[in-house]
């Protein structure tokens, strides 16, 4: 079976019927909403060409006898607190009885948060952590409002995950709500919305699903369901290596951009088999100069060599991959340890390279000192303990400066040499 079709598969398998998937399903929606409520409170992205998705989207909820009570924006990139706050009052006024998100991750993101806080009131600090809100949930004897989330582009797979980041601008740290009690209770994505998606919008939205695979991947080395996470990782990161350079060299390509589609959807099922770490909890530092799934994918080749002893058989499975994409004159069988890592790691270089990305944390414009600093603090925060905890070589808050510095400096210039293994 190839990657398209394992991907299809696994995906069908994990939703079990509560997501609508492929080109063209946007008129589904009604039916998805009317299942859940009547009185729908949307919010909404608004890009080039989306007026008329937002018109079917309006019919389809209009057939089915779903009213639009109310309506607002949604969030700016990284979800900024000022949007959340500002979607959670509209949602008060309004009070539906269903909620439907239509955006990318940051969107998505903010109308999960909003919704807690329209329900369970407080801050959104109360709730940054792991659990918090189930714990909230079964201690006031609230329910959630459902939320029905339509992704419009291929990234984050926040329709399909137990995640909401939110970013504090004026400190420019991001912080995470991880529960499954947000976790959207049904799930659209009309691969049509992404075919005007700008070059350097789908490569990283793709990149950020490589994130999501790669990472899962390598922190699910000796747990109970590293088998099914291998199986969704590697499709996921197959699909990307060999699709996402048709998709810039030809934006028009609809197979390949479907293809990204079903790829950055198995990152989403990767994450919620497992946690990211190391990229991740340093992306979330660089906000004001890099998207996140730009920073991640930066990141993840230096991850790859500092985690390479305890990850031996995902770097095989992954530089199989690239080998096979023809990425790596590397003999990846024949490799062990840490050179395996830097193969894998050159290989990443290599895709990088054909698509026009940066490999260097200094290419970046506006990367500094102060950055390096806020990723070492970060990484220190209880809040953010969880991504320290996923890594497959865990570092306690003592050990960031000896190892996590290296890593950055080495992300830096460019320089593998610089990585310490623990």
């Amino acid at each position: 079976m190839n990657s398209i079709d394992q991907a299809k598969e696994l995906l069908a398998a994990f939703k079990s019927g509560n997501y609508v998937f492929g080109a063209g399903v946007l008129a589904q929606i009604g039916n998805l909403v009317a299942s859940q409520g009547k009185k729908a409170f949307l919010v909404r992205d608004t890009f080039p060409g989306s007026e008329a998705f937002v018109q079917t989207l309006r019919e389809s909820l209009n057939t089915a006898g779903v009213k639009i009570a109310g309506e607002t924006a949604g969030a700016q990139p990284n979800a900024p607190r000022e949007d959340l706050y500002r979607i959670m009052a509209d949602l008060l006024r309004c009070d539906p009885d269903v909620i439907v998100s239509f955006g990318g991750g940051s969107t998505i993101d903010a109308a999960k948060a909003a919704e807690v806080l329209h329900t369970l009131g407080g801050t959104i600090d109360d709730y940054f952590g792991t659990g918090l809100v189930s714990q909230a949930l079964q201690a006031s004897g609230k329910k959630l409002t459902p939320h029905i989330a339509i992704q419009t582009v291929a990234s984050s797979a926040a329709h399909l995950t137990k995640y909401s980041n939110i970013t504090d601008l004026a400190t420019g740290q991001k912080k995470l709500v991880v529960d499954e009690a947000i976790v959207p209770v049904k799930s659209l994505f009309d691969y049509q919305i992404t075919y005007g998606a700008p070059v350097g919008l789908t490569a990283d939205g793709a990149l950020d699903g490589v994130s999501h695979c790669l990472e899962v991947l390598y922190s699910a080395v000796g747990k109970a369901n590293y088998d099914l996470v291998e199986k969704v990782a590697a499709a996921g990161i197959d699909i990307v290596v060999n699709y996402l350079p048709r998709a810039i060299q030809n934006p028009k390509d609809e197979a390949a951009r479907n293809a990204l589609c079903l790829a950055t959807d198995m990152g989403g099922y990767a994450i919620m088999l497992g946690g990211t770490n190391g990229a991740h909890l340093n992306s979330f530092s660089f906000i004001d100069v890099l998207s996140h799934g730009r920073a991640c994918a930066m990141m993840n080749p230096y991850y790859s060599v500092f985690f390479a002893p305890a990850v031996q058989r995902p770097l095989h499975v992954v530089g199989k991959i690239y080998q096979q994409a023809g990425l790596t004159q590397a003999d990846i069988d024949q490799l062990s340890g840490r050179e395996l890592g830097i193969a894998v790691a050159e290989a990443m270089f290599e895709l990088a390279h054909r698509i026009g990305f940066p490999i260097r944390l200094s290419e970046v414009q506006g990367f500094g000192q102060e950055h390096l600093e806020r990723a070492l603090a970060a990484a220190k925060n209880p809040q953010l303990k969880s991504k320290l905890e996923n890594m497959p070589v865990p570092l306690t808050a003592e050990m960031v400066d000896e190892f996590m510095a290296p890593v950055l400096l080495a992300a830096r210039d460019g320089n593998l040499t610089l990585i310490k293994n623990v």
